[in-house]
């Protein structure tokens, strides 16, 4: 694929989802724009023809394969020149790309094509925003299950994009174990035991309340506890409280006002749902030359 470039701050590029998934995505998309086909593209000659992207604010580059992957499936032969890496940092005025391809194809992917680079570098963008006011305070920015349905290893590698760092991509891949299977297990310690016991090499993580559940936590000895809605204070106190012994995740009505407060705190993980629940698409504009 072109346009390999910078990720996130630390460099590369991180690695895009299954090249499956990324086709099961372009596919669901252009079968519902499509239908039984674009009436309005029959209007045109069906000739080889040039477009160009520009970015109208600034923004952080997300989602060149799902971009680049419309237009080839409606023109095997459309290719796009990138002049700009994924995961850069733009101002408003940049070119984007360049397309070439014939007439039909490039009208008819222009809008699930923008639809997945307007969303994904949206996603992004406000990662980026959010790992750089925490910057030098160790705490890292993650994600969390709050996805658009059926795009969520998109939207979680656009988070990578943006140098957050995915929470658990689905309920099989980590334990989370939250106020309802405590109280069907009896208690936090016996639900860390059962899930140590049936899966031992999944991360584990117990989300907790108050201070006295943390102390609870603590004593049972999983790999993360998640602070639910915690004051400043109390998450200050919190960190004092694990004294290092377990890694502490923050969620609960972060935003970009507080968030660097939170990470002051000492808590090494920050969750925020609105990377991926709140999307707001980037502005872009494609234009095909006359």
């Amino acid at each position: 694929m072109s346009g390999a470039g910078a990720g996130g701050p630390g460099g590369l590029a991180p690695a895009l989802p299954p090249e499956a998934s990324i086709a099961e995505d372009v596919a669901r998309a252009l079968a519902e724009d499509l239908g039984t086909g674009d009436v309005t593209a029959l209007l045109l000659e069906d000739v080889p023809r040039r477009a160009e992207v520009v970015a109208k604010e600034t923004l952080v580059l997300a989602g060149q394969a799902w971009f680049e992957r419309c237009f080839r499936a409606l023109d095997s032969g459309a290719g796009v020149r990138w002049a700009v890496p994924e995961g850069a940092r733009l101002a408003s005025g940049t070119l984007l790309c360049t397309i070439e391809g014939r007439t039909r194809a490039l009208v008819s992917a222009e809008r699930s094509a923008l639809n997945f680079l307007q969303s994904l570098s949206g996603t992004a963008t406000v990662t980026r925003a959010y790992v750089d006011a925490v910057a030098g305070t160790g705490a890292r920015i993650l994600d969390t299950r709050k996805t658009v349905p059926g795009l969520r290893l998109a939207q979680k590698y656009a988070v990578r994009v943006g140098g957050g760092t995915n929470h658990r991509m689905g309920l099989h891949d980590a334990f989370l174990i939250k106020e309802n299977h405590i109280a069907a297990a009896g208690s936090i310690g016996a639900a860390v035991a059962r899930a140590r016991a049936l899966r031992p090499e999944l991360l584990l993580e117990v989300e907790v309340e108050s201070l006295a559940e943390l102390e609870q936590a603590l004593a049972a000895k999983p790999d993360r506890i998640l602070l639910d809605d915690f004051p400043l204070a109390e998450l200050t106190r919190a960190v004092a409280l694990a004294a290092g012994r377990c890694a502490l995740e923050a969620s609960g009505g972060i935003t970009l006002d507080n968030v660097r407060a939170v990470a002051g705190t000492g808590v090494d993980y920050i969750s925020i749902g609105s990377l991926t629940k709140h999307v707001r698409a980037v502005d872009l504009s494609l234009r095909v030359a006359a």
